[in-house]
């Protein structure tokens, strides 16, 4: 939560920016559920921060605020206060079981520290006894210490063999809450968050190593028309369907995202525009190739189509400029009539 939403909701504002948002999530025809709520609370106390600007965004698009849509916006834009509290919780759980074996080595250091002295002890009482009684209590002594200690290591192994499968525990949740936090819920790409952190990462080895890297994004074509005809589940449906297309496709090291509402980004590290364009081939011919059907009516849907714009990356050149480049092919793809792939190097050399 941004510090300006903070204040908005603690703020004797708070009750008007609450019927503001209701009027305005009516007028926009939201559903007034708690996470939308939640999203639209951010989008009008805070209108230029990240979320708000992507609300905004889909607002001035004409795009219907879906379920899916806030879904998608919920785990992109609000999870870091969720993981925080998830990170929390293990960093409690951890000061336990550390707090717990630090305990348990104490006792065992001081145990140790007892019979080193009782030892010491034995070996000087020992100097001066020649009777057989005497060395009796002296032995017995020492296998009565002997014994304390073993219990108090076997006690020390147990508690360190616990502590250890808790946070190999821990440290699985921690790594579960990671990827669910990094992954889009409708599809089950990468989400946005996720393709900004890999796309950056992709760019930083092209640089150091001097690999290739192609960026392709991707759009479902008239997606707008097709919900606005079928619903916003049967689009949801045709949302999946591509994904799980592009999910085939992008096996490591390519990376396939939910970019935005009907669009996708796929990053191909090592690959030149020739294996980028033959790949981007398959995905538009084998989605178009497919007539769809309602799952609720089994009505056909026809065929779902998809535009795509890829660039190479050049030298020196940023992730965010190679962004742009694959957009403006991805937009020419669209221009020129859609279910097309283009490629940001033919449009720039024909210019």
């Amino acid at each position: 939560m941004t510090a300006k939403v903070e204040t908005a909701l603690r703020g004797p504002q708070a009750y008007d920016l609450a019927k503001r948002v209701i009027e305005a999530m009516e007028a926009a025809s939201v559903w007034p559920s708690a996470l939308n709520f939640e999203l639209w609370t951010h989008y009008m106390a805070d209108p230029e921060g990240a979320l708000g600007t992507e609300i905004g965004r889909l607002l001035a698009a004409g795009d219907t605020f879906t379920e899916a849509t806030a879904d998608m916006l919920a785990a992109e834009y609000l999870p870091r206060g969720r993981l925080t509290e998830e990170i929390r919780d293990a960093g409690r759980v951890l000061d336990r079981e550390l707090s717990s074996v630090a305990e348990a080595i104490s006792k065992a250091h001081q145990s140790q520290s007892a019979y080193g002295k009782t030892l010491e002890g034995a070996a000087t009482s020992m100097e001066g006894v020649d009777d057989g009684p005497g060395l009796q209590t002296i032995v017995s002594s020492l296998t009565t210490a002997t014994r304390r200690v073993q219990r108090e290591n076997v006690t020390l192994e147990k508690k360190l063999e616990t502590s250890t499968k808790e946070v190999a525990k821990l440290r699985e949740h921690l790594e579960q809450v990671r990827r669910d936090a990094m992954t889009d819920a409708l599809t089950n790409l990468a989400n946005r968050k996720a393709f900004d952190d890999h796309l950056e990462a992709a760019v930083r080895q092209s640089e150091e190593m001097g690999t290739a890297l192609t960026l392709a994004v991707l759009d479902i074509d008239h997606f707008k028309a097709f919900n606005d005809t079928w619903g916003h589940q049967t689009g949801d449906q045709v949302l999946r369907y591509v994904a799980s297309v592009l999910g085939r496709v992008a096996r490591a090291p390519r990376v396939a995202a939910r970019y935005g509402g009907e669009e996708f980004a796929i990053i191909f590290p090592l690959e030149n525009m020739s294996q980028v364009a033959k790949a981007l081939e398959g995905v538009r011919k084998e989605i178009g190739s497919r007539a769809l059907r309602r799952r609720s009516t089994n009505d056909e849907l026809g065929a779902v189509t998809l535009s795509a714009g890829f660039a190479h990356r050049r030298a020196n050149e940023t992730a965010a400029s190679l962004l742009e480049r694959a957009d403006t092919a991805l937009y020419v793809s669209k221009r020129e009539g859609r279910n097309r792939v283009t490629s940001a190097e033919r449009i720039e050399v024909a210019a």
